[in-house]
């Protein structure tokens, strides 16, 4: 059953401007950064907390704190402005490698290794920790945005257990304030953080030093810029890092 709390549904199916990456390359199993990858909608009554927890993860500087708005909440009177089906979509493949019987709202995924609805802070602590048990040395690509807005991206060469790793880009919007009309949070004004806007695979990692160069126009002025490398299908995070800062606009 459900867990009481959390909005459900069962799966069908089963010169540069430089910037520092969240933290120094080479970082050790306990450092991080972390990815957060929160699944939420504005339609969903119990996603607030989760929202506002999201937001104070998103200033910590060893956390990727990503908010994902999905689309399946969309029917029952509030038609959420950023939800899409792509990002419907990554929740539902992390339910499948996660083994979930169902996607639920609010989630918490961190680093493709656990999840939980992430409305307090003992849920967020206990799944930071059971990241870094679990995790290796962190693999932390480095992240330079140029004068014209392209991003580059470069990893430095690692030995990887599992195969090549995706490279994936997130471009995020820092923050937006929603007065909702219908619905379930009828008649509140919805604070949301970092909420993806696109994302994309721009390559695959086989472990050798390697860089990526990403147009600007694939991003809008003043969006934040994520990395996330991950084993292919949604698996395990390697090692990601943020870029905030050298935005136009």
């Amino acid at each position: 059953m459900p867990v009481l709390g959390r909005r459900s549904v069962l799966i069908a199916g089963a010169g540069l401007l430089a910037a520092r990456p969240a933290l120094a390359e080479g970082n050790g199993p306990s450092n991080g950064p972390w990815a957060i990858e929160l699944f939420t909608s504005q339609g969903c009554s119990s996603c607030p907390p989760a929202d506002r927890l999201l937001g104070k993860l998103a200033r910590r500087p060893d956390i990727v704190a990503l908010s994902f708005h999905v689309d399946y909440w969309d029917y029952i009177g509030w038609k959420d402005r950023f939800a899409s089906k792509a990002t419907t979509e990554r929740q539902r493949a992390y339910a499948r490698t996660l083994k979930q019987r169902y996607v639920y709202t609010p989630e918490m995924v961190v680093d493709g290794r656990v999840h939980q609805p992430g409305i307090n802070d003992g849920q967020i602590d206990a799944m930071l920790a059971d990241a870094r048990r679990q995790s290796p040395a962190r693999t932390t690509p480095q992240l330079v945005r140029a004068p014209d807005g392209a991003l580059t991206i470069r990893l430095a060469a690692a030995k990887l257990e599992s195969g090549p790793a995706d490279v994936t880009v997130f471009a995020y919007d820092l923050q937006h304030s929603t007065p909702v009309g219908r619905g379930e949070n009828e008649g509140r004004r919805l604070d949301n953080f970092n909420v993806v806007r696109r994302f994309e695979i721009v390559g695959q990692w086989n472990g050798a030093e390697a860089h990526w160069t990403v147009p600007a126009d694939r991003f809008e002025s003043g969006q934040g810029l994520a990395v996330i490398v991950q084993q292919p299908d949604h698996g395990l995070v390697l090692g990601c890092a943020k870029i905030e800062t050298g935005l136009a606009g």
